[in-house]
């Protein structure tokens, strides 16, 4: 039962209230004072019964988790189209319109915008109807906004007293939508405006008393901009044939932009003519030409009829829709071009006699011409009497003498400058001894420099102890010529180049005989790598010279081979096989034998000791003081991104040159392609193999670093040959097959027996203590790899205590 409405019995309001204070109605917004709407009338900021506050928030669907309704509909709009129909009070053609517009609702907001496209000579204000914002309900819901969900096609809306009448959307917001669970209706028509129908037929019975016709030349000149036809002509001037002997030469330019065409004419030299070479200006060139001179005004686009002047409605006119006073006058066109066709240039005729390559290519895809065969206008020309050039005097040099006799300006003679830049520092180094009698000039050993950037050469002696013959600078570098010619002369003389020169060949220098016996590693892979250059190196050539052999000395070569090879292992010694190609009559060279021999030796290279290299590199490094190892790794792991211990062996490399570490480029190499796996160097492992403070190694010997820090430059000649692989030579020559097992597997049971029985080859003669500290070098390897963390090397290899384990394991 409740209580009567008495005082006392009725609760209140400002129980628990803390603030009495009457509520502001003027705001500063944006720095401006304004009056705000009355929300809060009362006391103490309350509201009066019944009142609302309007929504601070749009409505918006869910769309993720955490992404609020700015980022996640960011530049998302929904497209309506609508009408409105609006009253034209006082008009006689028009009782209302039809006015068509586009609402657009943005969904991170939910403000709204309505644009009328703009017509054209309308005479009403178009474009931006309502401004982008927050639209309120009509009454009695004004306290509300516009949201998502008031919208829908075939349903009025209002704004601000004028009703829109939805009638479609596009695909984007259908879609929206049909996403949010509504139900889309189908599309409304719109009805016709009436006074756009009649403005529509009154613009279509309109004929405007001055027609302007637009010619859109837009897209040819930007096709066809900065192209241009070359032709050469010819006009046959009477007066020019008589003086001259012959034709005037003209060049015709078309240009395919405008289709015009400019002539200049080509003034040769000593003519008596002035250098004035325009014969026609740039211009479109008619057919027929010249013509009756035209009066003013009769040549017009548009004729105008029945001029009639009064003096209340003014001047009145007509012009000719039909175009009966137009002329239509022919010009020559990119087709009316052709070679060996005749041109009316203003009453001069033109023949085309030829084109250049560009103006072909344009017929042939164009047209598909492909008859363009010159005009011949006039004799050959006469040959040139020849310039003899005086004898060499003898006072410089052969090209600087014969620049002197080719201008009066004297100028250097050039030099072939791309020859200098790719193939410089390119040397190839031979080694030669002298080809005579006396005994002590027979055993002196000479290395001859070939500079392939200027085929100069220099010949360097080396010095031998007790042999009474001081070594040296033989022959400064400079160019040699080659024996046997005249020293004045008119020709230019024969030097010797990088072809001239192969192993077996004998020079004569200076009045001097050299033969080259050998050559270093890289004079022969550069030789065999640019085999087109150098006839000697080629193999293609060397094997057909052996294929030309006959029939009868083949068998002879086979039963040969079979004698040297006892064993029947397929493999020959180099000397024998040298022996028997150097017998053979079919013109091979002591290169040619050479590199055929490496062609097919055996390909086994000895792999140096690992350990040997890191106590070389120990050694020097402790002879350097070099102890920067930490600095490295640091320096290593700041390169290294990923952290995976590696890093490629140019950055590797880069890093060692950075601290430059003090270790010769031969043994810096071979050390980074021990700790390289793949293309990647394990670091750690390299740094702790070099640190000589943490893991020392033992001492080596003077010998041991000597093989390192000195590069021998003659170390692939024949001397590194050993076994010569004559059974697939015979079948690559002869066709022959051996009656022998596999070589291969020969070889491989062969290293099998040797790994198992721990057969030990020292590197050089003198390595007998070397032999000896073979399983200790190889421990250093080992526990550098260990330091770097490598779990595939096992803790039991390397600690063998005799010479044959620890030589085994290594």
């Amino acid at each position: 039962m409740p209580l009567p409405f008495l005082p006392g019995n009725t609760p209140n309001p400002h129980l628990g209230k803390e603030k009495f204070h009457k509520s502001q109605h003027f705001e500063y917004f944006n720095g401006l004072p304004m009056l705000v709407e009355s929300d809060k009338p009362v006391m103490g900021g309350g509201r009066l019964s019944g009142k609302k506050i309007k929504p601070l928030y749009s409505v918006h669907p869910k769309a993720g988790s955490d992404l609020p309704s700015w980022v996640a509909f960011d530049k998302q709009v929904l497209c309506f189209e609508a009408y409105f129909h609006e009253k034209v009070p006082m008009a006689q053609d028009e009782a209302y319109r039809i006015r068509k517009c586009k609402i657009y609702f943005y969904i991170e907001d939910e403000t709204i915008q309505v644009v009328e496209p703009e017509c054209k000579n309308s005479g009403i204000p178009q474009g931006t109807l309502i401004h982008r914002h927050r639209i309120h309900l009509p009454p009695p819901n004004d306290g509300s906004f516009y949201n998502i969900f008031h919208f829908n096609i075939n349903q009025q809306m209002v704004f601000y007293s004028r009703t829109f009448t939805v009638t479609n959307c596009d695909s984007f917001t259908r879609n929206f939508l049909t996403k949010l669970g509504m139900r889309v209706n189908d599309p409304a028509p719109v009805p016709d405006d009436p006074f756009s129908k009649q403005r529509e037929k009154l613009e279509e019975s309109m004929k405007p008393l001055r027609p302007y016709e637009r010619r859109d030349t837009l897209k040819k000149f930007l096709d066809h901009d900065g192209k241009v036809l070359r032709f050469s002509c010819i006009w046959e001037d009477p007066r020019w044939m008589n003086v001259h002997k012959g034709p005037r030469e003209l060049v015709l330019h078309y240009y395919l932009a405008d289709d015009t065409i400019s002539i200049t004419e080509v003034v040769p030299p000593n003519s008596g003519r002035l250098t004035i070479t325009k014969f026609l200006r740039r211009s479109k060139l008619p057919k027929h030409a010249p013509a009756q001179m035209k009066q003013p005004g009769q040549v017009t686009d548009r004729t105008v009829l029945n001029v009639l002047a009064s003096d209340s409605q003014g001047e009145r006119f007509m012009l000719d829709n039909l175009k009966t006073g137009a002329l239509n006058e022919e010009f020559y066109t990119d087709s009316d071009l052709v070679v060996g066709g005749t041109l009316n240039v203003w009453g001069r005729k033109v023949t085309i006699t030829d084109c250049d390559e560009f103006t072909k290519n344009y017929y042939r895809s164009q047209y598909g011409i492909e008859g363009f065969t010159p005009v011949q206008y006039k004799a050959p020309p006469a040959p040139k009497p020849p310039k003899p050039v005086p004898p060499y005097n003898g006072f410089g040099s052969e090209e600087d003498s014969l620049s002197s006799c080719r201008r009066i300006l004297l100028k250097p003679p050039k030099k072939d400058f791309h020859k200098f830049m790719t193939k410089d520092r390119n040397v190839l180094n031979f080694c030669a001894k002298l080809m005579t009698a006396d005994p002590v000039d027979r055993d002196r050993a000479f290395i001859l420099s070939f500079y392939l950037c200027d085929d100069s050469m220099s010949v360097f002696e080396q010095p031998q102890k007790n042999s009474g013959v001081l070594g040296g600078k033989f022959l400064e570098r400079r160019r040699v010529k080659k024996p046997g010619q005249q020293l004045f002369k008119s020709e230019p003389s024969e030097y010797f180049k990088a072809q001239d020169l192969y192993v077996g060949v004998v020079l004569s220098i200076n009045g001097r005989n050299f033969q080259l016996v050998d050559a270093d590693e890289y004079t022969l892979n550069y030789m065999e790598q640019h085999a087109d250059e150098f006839p000697k190196a080629n193999t293609g050539s060397i094997l057909s010279k052996l294929r030309s052999i006959p029939e009868g000395k083949r068998s002879e070569i086979r039963k040969f081979l079979t004698l040297s090879d006892p064993t029947n292992t397929g493999f020959i010694p180099y000397e024998s096989f040298r022996g028997l190609l150097m017998g053979l009559d079919c013109g091979l060279s002591e290169h040619e034998a050479l590199v055929l021999g490496r062609c097919f030796s055996e390909h086994k290279q000895p792999e140096e000791d690992v350990g040997l290299m890191l106590a070389v590199a120990q050694d020097i490094l402790k002879r350097k003081h070099f102890e920067r190892f930490p600095e490295m790794v640091r320096d290593f792991s700041h390169h290294d991104r990923r952290k995976t211990g590696r890093l490629s062996t140019k950055e590797t490399r880069t890093i060692c040159k950075a601290f430059q570490l003090p270790v010769p480029g031969n043994l810096l190499e071979g050390l980074l392609s021990k700790f390289c796996h793949g293309d990647d160097v394990d670091y750690h492992a390299f740094i702790a193999g070099l640190n000589w403070l943490e893991n020392p190694a033992p001492p080596v010997m003077p010998e041991d670093i000597l093989r390192f820090e000195v590069n021998p430059r003659f170390d692939g000649g024949g001397a590194a040959l050993k076994n010569i692989n004559y059974s697939t030579l015979l079948q690559e020559v002869f066709s022959f097959t051996s009656n022998h097992e596999d070589p291969a597997a020969i070889i491989s049971a062969q290293d099998a027996v040797k790994v198992q029985g721990v057969k030990a080859e020292p590197y050089f003669s003198s390595g007998s203590a070397l032999l000896l500290r073979r399983g200790e070098l190889s421990k250093v390897f080992l526990a550098a790899l260990r330091h770097s963390g490598d779990s595939s090397v096992p803790m039991g290899i390397g600690t063998g205590s005799g010479m044959e384990g620890g030589n085994a394991q290594a």
